[in-house]
């Protein structure tokens, strides 16, 4: 006999930031199933145990997050597995199919919510690099860059078209080395980015993010602000 474990089985039925957060990390890391015998789950299987506990915690769940062990040096993977009917049907209502990789699409996210979506979307399938730049140049550049990855070309082609709405530049939008793409962006639109997915995230909220991320933005702001102090300490020489 199935165990029925607690979940607020109408989280995807109301927009909050934490809906919101949530439904962009599903679309990065999470996936529908359905068994032999009619059970339908939604499922998040991430690296990271930190971010599913918050995850679990926002939808009310008591549900056990299964850890597996892989070989080698390979990261152990953690997965939370939701079997709820009423939350896959409201999940499909958004836009999501039990096989989403290819056809993923962004659902109609509204204007209020849609930097918790795309913070979520970045926690799951997003990376931001910092590093210096034109090495090989007298005056180095300390430079970000901030990726998202897709196996669907045209929802990152809707999410760049969403972002410009808000100011955010034209990103790249380019074929990666395997099946996926990426929409990778700048120094200047990656720092609108980060006060975009960002700039309403404060610890009394209790936002949902991946700590390791936005310290990345955090640590090249500050760099970059101490880059330009020695620039014009020199200049006043």
């Amino acid at each position: 006999m199935a165990m029925h474990r607690a979940v607020n089985k109408d989280f995807f039925k109301k927009w909050s930031p934490e809906m919101a957060y949530v439904l962009g990390f599903f679309a990065a890391d999470g996936y529908m199933t359905l068994n032999s015998s009619g059970a339908r789950y939604w499922n998040i299987q991430i690296t990271d145990r930190i971010i599913l506990e918050r995850i679990k915690k926002a939808i009310q769940s008591d549900h056990k997050i299964s850890v597996r062990i892989r070989r080698g040096n390979e990261k152990i993977i953690y997965r939370l597995q939701i079997g709820n009917k009423v939350m896959c049907a409201d999940l499909q209502a958004l836009g999501f199919s039990p096989n989403k990789t290819k056809s993923l699409a962004i659902p109609h996210v509204p204007k209020k919510y849609l930097s918790h979506f795309v913070r979520g979307y970045f926690d799951g399938d997003g990376n931001v690099w910092t590093g210096y730049i034109h090495k090989e140049r007298k005056s180095k550049l300390f430079a970000i860059q901030t990726v998202f990855t897709s196996c669907s070309h045209e929802f990152l082609l809707a999410l760049r078209e969403q972002l410009e709405a808000f100011g955010i530049g034209k990103g790249v939008l380019s074929k990666g080395m395997g099946n996926y793409y990426r929409l990778t962006y700048s120094i200047n639109n990656s720092l609108k980015l980060s006060d975009f997915m960002y700039n309403q995230v404060t610890p009394t909220k209790g936002y949902i993010y991946l700590e390791r991320k936005r310290r990345k933005f955090q640590e090249f702001i500050k760099m970059r602000k101490g880059d330009l102090t020695n620039i014009a300490a020199v200049a006043q020489r």
